[in-house]
């Protein structure tokens, strides 16, 4: 009998990109009730719907994905709104959790948490070694309260919660709006209209210098399951694939994989975010026997090929 099988798991988020991936896997494994609040019906920035949201599904679990996010043209469009909305989804989702005795919550921060000039490779314990990236701090740390709550509160009530640091995240079903997505979905999408249009060249922000890591959305989603299973610490762990690769040799390969042999040119009045993204995996090998199976090039590919037949359409 699977972990899951016999629990009411309530997934924040799980319409979304990585939401609807763990979902797949959840009903894969065995789990027959599985609740996804969608927000029309669940605001979980109200309170109010928060404690609506636990007396209508009883969860044994929750995993909270729900996010105000986007890329740094976003972040600095809503600073105050992503601050607010995040900080307030998972403040309430973990204090009306401790109060009707919610076995355990698992939470998604996010690598915006790391101060600017973190060492590289990112360790858990230089979460707090500084102020994160200027143009994503609000957001950032809106999402490190989850841990400073986490702790908190295991220590204070014994609440059972568990605060997982997932690098950029990519696959099929990511958001590929310009306004609002984050860097590969970005990147496909602008080469692709250069590629249909017969463009010589494609324009990008920064200079191309600033390293990223990247997951693979089933890779994140399978670390989140074993988490909820194997993990019982208010202690961060990061998730990511240990694969550091700048922004000018992400353009370049998914040029080629996409077949455009145009140019980049990178608008330098535009900011490049953290200057180095790269995770030290170590704890999530060692707590949960996990690293992430999919190489870059496999799942760009992937991407590629979704945005292609799908995405586009849509």
């Amino acid at each position: 009998m699977s972990y899951f099988s016999e629990r009411r798991v309530v997934v924040t988020g799980g319409a979304g990109f990585l939401g609807s991936v763990l979902v797949g896997l959840l009903r894969q494994r065995g789990c027959k009730e599985v609740f996804v609040p969608r927000s029309r019906e669940y605001d979980l920035v109200d309170g109010d719907a928060v404690r609506r949201l636990y007396r209508d599904a009883r969860p044994d679990l929750v995993i909270h994905l729900a996010a105000r996010v986007g890329g740094i043209g976003a972040n600095r469009a809503n600073p105050g709104k992503f601050f607010y909305d995040n900080l307030m989804m998972g403040v309430q989702l973990i204090e009306e959790g401790r109060r009707v005795g919610l076995p355990k919550l698992v939470a998604v921060g996010t690598i915006c948490s790391y101060p600017k000039f973190a060492p590289v490779p990112f360790r858990e314990e230089d979460l707090w070694n500084g102020y994160p990236e200027e143009t994503n701090a609000p957001y950032g740390l809106a999402k490190k309260m989850l841990l400073v709550q986490s702790q908190a509160y295991r220590q204070q009530y014994g609440f059972n919660s568990v605060v997982l640091f997932p690098v950029n995240l990519y696959g099929p079903n990511d958001n590929f709006d310009l306004e609002t997505s984050h860097v590969i979905p970005a990147m496909i999408r602008k080469i692709e209209q250069a590629v249909t249009r017969g463009e010589p060249e494609v324009e990008l922000w920064g200079d191309g210098s600033p390293t990223r890591e990247f997951l693979y959305v089933d890779d994140a989603a399978e670390a989140l399951l074993l988490a909820a299973e194997r993990y019982d610490q208010s202690e961060p762990m990061n998730l990511g694939s240990g694969h550091e690769i700048s922004i000018s040799d992400l353009a370049t390969t998914i040029a080629r994989l996409m077949g455009y042999r145009g140019r980049f040119r990178y608008d330098t009045s535009k900011p490049n975010g953290q200057p180095r993204r790269g995770l030290d995996v170590s704890r999530a090998k060692k707590a949960l026997g996990w690293t992430a199976g999919t190489p870059l090039q496999d799942g760009l590919r992937r991407t590629i090929d979704w945005w292609r037949s799908q995405g586009r359409k849509s």
